[in-house]
């Protein structure tokens, strides 16, 4: 049985060692991490599931970015990790629906993210609402995903992503 939890200060090693277990180790090479750089994640919509013997068995974090000149507010999504011993649960299209949701109760208009869209579509993630947006390079713009969480939430989003205090 697993359980959802806000992530804390206290869970942030698990967390990072399970992110360097389900990536690649120049996973903070990726310019999505530039973008995190010096920016706290949307603490509320960072959630961790543990197992029935506490063991951190996924993570999910969102980030506040900017696009474009007109500075538009969006999230950013990830990374999302499922631990390899629950993988194939469903764990994490939970955490990425749950995620959403909060999200939307937060007030947030949209959500980013660079990924597979054959993963992400089932989410309500796609490529066509965000073809005017630009991730900073290297980023493949065939990668580049959003969804609105309002309706109409991407129309004259475009531009380049920023970090959120640029």
């Amino acid at each position: 049985m697993l359980r959802i939890f806000t992530e804390t200060p206290s869970d942030t090693h698990e967390v990072e060692y399970l992110y360097d277990l389900c990536f690649a180790p120049g996973r903070t090479a990726l310019s999505s991490y530039r973008l995190r750089d010096g920016v706290e994640p949307v603490g509320p919509l960072c959630r961790i599931a543990r197992d029935e013997y506490d063991v951190l068995a996924g993570a999910i974090r969102f980030w506040p970015i900017r696009v474009g000149p007109a500075g538009h507010r969006a999230l950013l999504l990830g990374p999302v990790a499922v631990h390899p011993t629950h993988q194939g649960e469903g764990l994490g299209a939970l955490l990425i629906t749950e995620g959403v949701e909060r999200a939307r109760e937060l007030g947030w208009e949209r959500i980013l993210l660079v990924g597979d869209a054959p993963y992400y579509n089932r989410f309500g993630f796609e490529h066509d609402i965000a073809e005017a947006v630009d991730f900073p390079p290297p980023t493949n713009p065939a990668r580049i995903l959003a969804r609105e969480l309002v309706p109409g939430a991407m129309e004259g989003v475009g531009g380049l992503v920023r970090r959120w205090e640029d």
